[in-house]
C-alpha cells in the first residue's frame, strides 16, 4: 500500500497545501515565500528520500513564524497519516551529520508520544533574512503533530547557515531510517504489546495514553 498523504490546512494566517511519498527518491517542490526555508525543505527531501510538495502562502509580511511553523504542522501531519498504526516501521531513526566545521546530532522516536529537545545555539540572530530561531519552531511543530520525540543536539559550529544545515540533514537522516519498513517487526514496534503477538488493527500509537509505556 503506498505511503502517501496530502494534507490542507488554511487559517487567518496561512495557506497550506503539502504532499509526501514517505517511500519516494527525495524530490522536492517547494514554494512557501521564505528562500532559505525553502533551501532547507529542499535538503530534507533529498535526505530523507520523502518526496515532498508545499505550496504555502503566508503573513510574511508579519515575519515567518507563522509560515515555519504551519508547515511543519502539515508536515507532521502528513507523515502521521500515512505510518497509521505505525506497524512494521523502525520506529527509532538517528544520525550524527558534519556540515563543514558544524557536527550535528539528530534522533527520533515515532512512538506517538511527543517531546522536544533542541540543545542548538545559533551564533548570530538571521541567516540571511530567515530567523535562526524558527529552526527550532519548524521542529517543535513536526515533533507535535507526529507524536515523536525529537532530539537535537550541536556538537560544535560556528556558521549559522552551516549549524541550521546539519540538523536538517541529521533530522531527514533519523526520519529515513525510523519510518523504514522493518522486515522483521509483525506489528506495532512496541514491548507494550509483548513480543509473541501484534496489537489488534484498532490501536493506534498517536492516541495511546500519555503515560502509557512503550
Amino acid at each position: 500500500m503506498p505511503r502517501t498523504a496530502t494534507v490542507s490546512r488554511k487559517t487567518a494566517e496561512t495557506d497550506i497545501v503539502l504532499s509526501i511519498d514517505l517511500d519516494g527518491t527525495g524530490k522536492a517542490d517547494i514554494q512557501t515565500g521564505l528562500g532559505f526555508f525553502d533551501h532547507m525543505l529542499t535538503l530534507l527531501a533529498g535526505h530523507s528520500l520523502i518526496d515532498l510538495s508545499v505550496r504555502c502562502t503566508g503573513d510574511l509580511h508579519v515575519d515567518g513564524h507563522h509560515t515555519v511553523e504551519d508547515v511543519g504542522r502539515a508536515l507532521g501531519t502528513a507523515v502521521k497519516d500515512c505510518l497509521g498504526d505505525r506497524r512494521g516501521i523502525r520506529r527509532y531513526g538517528h544520525a550524527i551529520i558534519p556540515m563543514d566545521e558544524s557536527l550535528a546530532t539528530v534522533a527520533v522516536d515515532l512512538g506517538g508520544r511527543t517531546s522536544m529537545v533542541f540543545a542548538v545555539d545559533f551564533p548570530v540572530p538571521t541567516i540571511g533574512m530567515f530567523d535562526a530561531q524558527l529552526v527550532e519552531v519548524f521542529w517543535e511543530s513536526v515533533a507535535a503533530t507526529l507524536g515523536a520525540n525529537f532530539h537535537a543536539i550541536l556538537h560544535h559550529g560556528r556558521n549559522g547557515h552551516h549549524i541550521a544545515e546539519a540538523v536538517f540533514k541529521a533530522a531527514a537522516r533519523a526520519i529515513r531510517m525510523a519510518v523504514e519498513v522493518d522486515p522483521r517487526q509483525r506489528g506495532v514496534p512496541s514491548t507494550r504489546f509483548g513480543a509473541a503477538r501484534a496489537p489488534s488493527p484498532d490501536v493506534r500509537f498517536g492516541i495511546l495514553p500519555p503515560l502509557t509505556r512503550c
